[in-house]
């Protein structure tokens, strides 16, 4: 008798690797994690944190949560650097070519990452969770970069 094990697709495969990153976060307000993957090889990583070297913010706390500022307002203000951008810091400090890659993400990219994601050329950002940042959709709708919403109920970790 033969034991049927079954696989995940590679979008259920590279999601859980992106939930994995996302473990990594010092972020006190979300966890988020990415995955940069092209021709189903992973190119790079990123999750959300301080940059290289400085306190993060489970150490000195959170600045927009102190101010009681809602979600996809004052980026400026947070210390972290987002997972997305990160992942394509990665893959330039490593000189890694992204271009045509596809994105995984917890979490929809806000409009300043999705900015850099379509300037980096990526064809494709593969989220989970929805992020309150109607400008970011619409950009990358004009800009032919695909969201899709893959849903929290779609995979098992």
């Amino acid at each position: 008798m033969m034991i049927q094990v079954k696989r995940p697709s590679w979008d259920s495969y590279f999601m859980q690797m992106a939930q994995v990153v996302a473990g990594r976060s010092t972020c006190l307000r979300r966890q988020v994690g990415a995955v940069m993957v092209k021709e189903k090889q992973i190119l790079s990583t990123g999750y959300n944190g301080s940059p290289s070297g400085l306190q993060h913010c489970d150490e000195v706390g959170c600045l927009r949560q102190s101010l009681g500022v809602p979600s996809g307002e004052r980026h400026e203000i947070c210390r972290a650097v987002h997972a997305e951008q990160n992942a394509l810091v990665q893959a330039a400090k490593h000189g890694v070519a992204i271009t045509g890659a596809d994105l995984y993400t917890t979490h929809q990219p806000c409009v300043l990452c999705t900015k850099l994601l379509i300037n980096a050329g990526i064809k494709r950002v593969i989220y989970t969770h929805s992020y309150p940042d109607q400008l970011a959709v619409k950009m990358a709708k004009e800009a032919g970069l695909d969201l899709v919403n893959f849903g929290e109920d779609t995979y098992n970790l």
